[in-house]
């Protein structure tokens, strides 16, 4: 089967992209993990996709503005033949230029179930707000943060007594689910994106209770 070719870029531990190059080890899943890019040099995520038997690669994202950082990761993805991006914890905001450049190719996993809580902190904000669900989405990443349409959600009861840290630990957990569940979707077309709209193939699961 041909597998869609991805990347994925990353700014820290890297616990996402450990379970999408965990699930891409099966033959039947229809994407293939060719590179990873750090936005540091001392992302953790680095060693493990190296482990892994990955390339990866690491910019000190302090010796360069925004695009010029974005031309020098373009460069990469273009090298390795990259068909597809996800965004696995890169924690710098991106600029027109990647983001025009992989448009409707690049897609991004978010802490919270949007349109709610863009940005940061989100578990404390669905805490404080008094929310019964929580959760992540998987989305296509577009200019504005955490916007662009959604491939596949996941939910999580909010409890009594629950912390930021208790919270988010029990978000992680989907999230290592969702991710290849959505990437997976993407690279065997049973989602697909045009414009702002997205399609999805007829008895596809997108949305989850965990």
């Amino acid at each position: 089967m041909k597998k869609i070719r991805t990347a994925i870029m990353i700014s820290g531990g890297g616990s996402n992209m450990a379970a999408l190059i965990e699930a891409a080890r099966a033959q039947d899943y229809p994407a293939e993990i060719v590179c990873v890019i750090a936005s540091n040099l001392s992302a953790g995520g680095i060693a493990k996709a190296k482990a892994a038997g990955i390339p990866a690669f690491a910019f000190d994202h302090k010796l360069y503005d925004r695009e010029g950082l974005e031309r020098l990761v373009h460069t990469e993805l273009e090298k390795a033949g990259v068909e597809l991006v996800c965004l696995a914890g890169w924690m710098r905001l991106l600029s027109p230029f990647l983001i025009g450049a992989w448009h409707n190719r690049m897609i991004n996993i978010h802490p919270s179930l949007l349109p709610k809580y863009k940005g940061l902190h989100t578990h404390k904000r669905a805490i404080e707000a008094g929310d019964k669900e929580h959760g992540c989405t998987v989305h296509y990443v577009r200019q504005a943060v955490d916007d662009g349409p959604i491939i596949a959600q996941a939910s999580v009861p909010v409890l009594a007594g629950d912390t930021e840290d208790v919270l988010a630990a029990r978000v992680l957990v989907q999230e290592h689910k969702l991710y290849p569940h959505a990437l997976a979707l993407v690279g065997s077309g049973r989602v697909r994106v045009t414009g702002d709209e997205i399609a999805v193939q007829p008895g596809t699961a997108t949305f989850f209770r965990g």
